[in-house]
C-alpha cells in the first residue's frame, strides 16, 4: 500500500535531540520508575522480573485497571498494545477497507488523516473552527463529511494541538452523524486526565454509542512515554479484530511495560499520577501565557483546556513550516508548525518541562519573530 509521510513525526524525531530548546514535546516531565512503584517498593523484586513473553493482550491485572476508568467497560474491552500510534493504527487497519472514508477531525495529530487513504479510500475533514475564543466543531461541515461511504468519524478529545475539549453537546453531534450511516467513531483520548481546570477527567466517548473504539495510553498524561505502551477500549468483538492484527505488527506490549502499567492504572495510583501532571501543567502555563501576551500584536490563541500543549496562530508574512526551520537553524529551538496539524500559520507550543529552560528557548524565538517583523 502506498503511504505518505508522516510529517511531523518525520521532523521531530530528526532533530529534536540536535536542537538546545526542544519545544516541540508535548507531554509533560517524564516520571521515574522510583517514582511510580514509591520509595517502599522492593526493588529486588522488581529485578526479578522474568523478561519472557507476555500475554499479547497484556495481563488481567492491567487490562482491569484500565478498563476501572472507562465506565461500563471490563478487561474484555481492553487490549494492550505498544503505545497510542499503534493503537491508533491498528484500529484503523481493523476497520476499513479500500472502498471506505475516514471523516477526519482537523486540526489534530494527523497519523489518521495519512492512514485513512492507506487503508480505505480517502480522509475527510471535520474542522474545528476558532469563534469567539474558543476552538468549536462545524456541526454543518461533520454532517456533510460523514456519508454513507463513511467507516469511521476520528476524532482527537482532548484536543492535539489546540487543548480544546469538547463540549457534551459536540460529543452528541459526532454520536448522531456517525449513527445516522452506521459509522464507528474511533476517539484519540490520550491527553485525557491532564486538565488545566479540573480534577475531573474530560468526558470519554466509551459507552455513548455502540461503536466507539477508544486509543489512549501512558505517554502523555500519564508521563511515561518511554514504557511505550497503549490500549484499546472497544466492544469484544471488535478488541479480537484488533488482537488479530496485532499479531502482524508487535505481538506483545512488553513484559516490564505491562507490569508497570498494570501499578500506574490502579485507582488510587492513576489519580495520584494525574494530580502530579495536573499540577505541572498548570504551573506552567501561565508563564508560557505570559510570554504570549507579550506578543499580543502577532499572536492570538486560546486558553487550552488539557494537555501540556498550546497553539497560537500569528500574523507574520512566511509559512510555517519556514519560520519553525528558522526557529531551529538560527536560534537552536524546535517547535511544531501549524501545518502539520492541517492549519496554516501558527506554532504548537509545548510547556510541559523545565519552564525556566523553556522561557529561555522561548527568548530566542522572540529574536527570531522580531527579524520577521522587520523583514529581515
Amino acid at each position: 500500500m502506498g503511504i505518505e509521510q508522516f510529517r511531523m513525526e518525520r521532523y521531530q524525531s530528526l532533530y529534536w535531540h540536535d536542537v538546545d530548546y526542544d519545544l516541540s514535546e508535548s507531554g509533560v516531565t517524564a516520571m521515574t520508575i522510583r517514582e511510580l512503584l514509591g520509595p517502599d517498593a522492593d526493588a529486588e523484586a522488581f529485578l526479578l522480573t522474568a523478561l519472557g513473553y507476555p500475554l499479547s493482550e497484556g495481563s488481567e491485572e492491567t487490562r482491569a485497571n484500565v478498563a476501572a476508568w472507562y465506565p461500563g467497560a471490563t478487561a474484555e474491552h481492553v487490549t494492550m498494545v505498544n503505545g497510542g500510534s499503534e493503537a491508533n493504527f491498528l484500529s484503523l487497519w481493523a476497520l476499513l477497507e479500500p472502498d471506505d472514508r475516514l471523516a477526519f477531525m482537523v486540526p489534530n495529530y494527523m497519523q489518521g488523516w495519512g492512514l485513512g487513504p492507506a487503508f480505505g479510500e480517502a480522509s475527510d475533514p471535520v474542522p474545528l473552527l476558532l469563534h469567539d475564543g474558543a476552538w468549536r466543531l462545524d456541526v454543518d461541515q461533520l454532517h456533510d463529511a460523514v456519508t454513507t461511504r463513511t467507516k469511521a468519524v476520528m476524532i482527537c478529545n482532548p484536543n492535539n494541538p489546540t487543548g480544546q475539549v469538547l463540549t457534551e453537546p459536540e460529543m452528541d453531534e459526532i454520536v448522531r452523524a456517525a449513527d445516522r450511516v452506521g459509522a464507528w467513531i474511533v476517539a484519540d483520548e490520550i491527553y485525557r486526565g491532564a486538565e488545566l481546570d479540573t480534577d475531573i477527567a474530560s468526558p470519554t466517548f466509551f459507552g455513548r454509542y455502540d461503536r466507539v473504539i477508544v486509543t489512549s495510553g501512558l505517554s502523555k498524561a500519564f508521563a511515561m512515554p518511554g514504557l511505550r505502551i497503549g490500549w484499546v477500549v472497544a466492544p469484544p468483538e471488535m478488541i479480537e479484530r484488533i488482537w488479530e492484527r496485532h499479531d502482524y505488527t508487535t505481538l506483545t506490549p512488553s513484559a516490564i511495560g505491562d507490569r508497570l502499567a498494570g501499578c500506574a492504572m490502579a485507582p488510587g495510583m492513576r489519580e495520584a499520577i494525574l494530580g502530579r501532571t495536573r499540577a505541572i501543567v498548570r504551573a506552567n502555563y501561565p508563564r508560557l501565557e505570559e510570554w504570549l501576551e507579550s506578543h499580543r500584536a502577532i499572536f492570538e490563541w486560546v486558553r487550552p483546556g488539557a494537555g501540556a500543549i498550546a497553539y497560537a496562530s500569528y500574523d507574520l508574512p512566511v509559512e510555517s513550516g519556514a519560520l519553525v526551520e528558522r526557529f531551529r537553524t538560527e536560534r537552536s529551538v524546535l517547535l511544531v508548525p501549524g501545518d502539520m496539524f492541517g492549519l496554516d500559520r501558527g506554532l504548537r507550543f509545548g510547556f510541559g518541562f523545565d519552564i525556566e529552560h523553556t522561557l529561555k528557548g522561548l527568548s530566542l524565538v522572540s529574536e527570531v519573530l522580531a527579524d520577521v517583523a522587520t523583514g529581515r
